[in-house]
């Protein structure tokens, strides 16, 4: 009798392992398991090491933790969208040319001010310009090509990066002209920073980034039927160029947000959407979102607590990312299954 017990003990523990293995292999166990680590990370970066007060540890933190979430959500959504767009995963929105704007933008500011007029000059004007004209400009260009001109996404991406390299040249003749003193003050704009986001930018960037991240969301089934091609998605009924028309300038203004508060950074997407396809185990778009986030989220605040803890600070988190990236970047290229 007692072997009899024993024996159906051993059985549902087996069944329990099993079943316990079968729904972490699953993309919702897949995605629990992620938010957990993501949730370790948060705690951790709040409370390590802590020798201040905590109040003011808390807020300190806090506001940086709001800053790498907003850049996480933002960042991770846009680039996921774009890669479904285009249906290749070694490209993102920077390769549109936003980086190089915003290199722009900075270097003629500087430029035009001087290097003490753009250190004083209103974080709010500066963040309004910035996205006014990255959002601005990304979408008449949208409307210009593919509606004006009739002409398809590649066409789009191709006009992208020639403008691309039109922006970054433009910045470098300017940036030639310049006294070493203003040219200082601009690398240092160059770099992306998640020390020094105002509080009230924070605020008003993350309203925006939650209310864009919840509207793309929704369209999770959309994103699957066009995921498949223009002839699929349009043959299942899905008008496709005003829903192109309207991911595109979802895609800019997150990335014009994002790059406005912190700074470009450029392989930072293109690491964590990768890492979400391999890890999520589907293609569907109502886990790949909130894995690509969540594995942002991962980065970010994780790579900063190692920064923080294990580097004193030696070197930026967003070089670190830029380094890893770029070589990911190159793994992708070098193999073909994953273009």
């Amino acid at each position: 009798m007692d072997n009899l017990e024993l024996n159906d003990v051993r059985l549902i523990n087996s069944g329990s392992s099993k079943r316990l293995r079968t729904y972490f292999a699953s993309p919702p166990g897949r995605l629990a398991a992620a938010v957990a680590i993501a949730v370790l990370s948060v705690l951790l970066f709040l409370t390590l090491n802590v020798k201040a007060g905590w109040e003011f540890t808390l807020m300190f933190r806090g506001k940086k933790l709001l800053t790498l979430l907003a850049v996480a959500f933002a960042i991770s959504v846009a680039s996921l969208l774009f890669q479904t767009l285009t249906q290749n995963r070694i490209l993102t929105p920077a390769i549109m040319g936003f980086d190089s704007l915003y290199m722009l933008i900075q270097t003629t500011m500087v430029f035009l001010l001087g290097s003490f007029a753009f250190s004083d000059f209103n974080v709010y004007g500066k963040w309004l310009i910035e996205v006014s004209v990255m959002t601005g400009s990304l979408c008449s260009l949208y409307l210009f090509v593919l509606y004006r001109q009739q002409q398809s996404l590649f066409v789009l991406v191709l006009v992208g990066v020639i403008l691309g390299v039109f922006f970054h040249s433009l910045s470098a003749l300017l940036q030639r002209m310049m006294n070493p003193t203003e040219f200082t003050v601009l690398q240092d704009a160059l770099f992306a920073s998640f020390n020094a986001a105002d509080s009230h930018l924070l605020i008003l960037s993350g309203i925006m980034i939650a209310i864009t991240c919840l509207f793309c969301f929704r369209m999770h089934a959309v994103l699957d039927t066009v995921a498949l091609g223009q002839p699929i998605a349009t043959n299942l009924g899905i008008s496709y160029k005003p829903f192109l028309l309207l991911t595109l300038a979802l895609i800019s203004v997150l990335v014009s947000v994002a790059t406005a508060l912190v700074g470009p950074v450029t392989f930072f997407g293109l690491l964590v959407v990768n890492l979400a396809y391999y890890l999520a185990g589907t293609s569907r778009h109502r886990y790949l979102i909130p894995m690509s986030v969540t594995i942002g989220v991962i980065c970010l605040v994780a790579g900063e607590v190692i920064l923080q803890h294990g580097f004193s600070f030696n070197t930026r988190l967003s070089i670190l990312i830029e380094f890893i990236g770029g070589l990911f970047f190159l793994i992708l290229v070098l193999n073909r299954r994953f273009a």
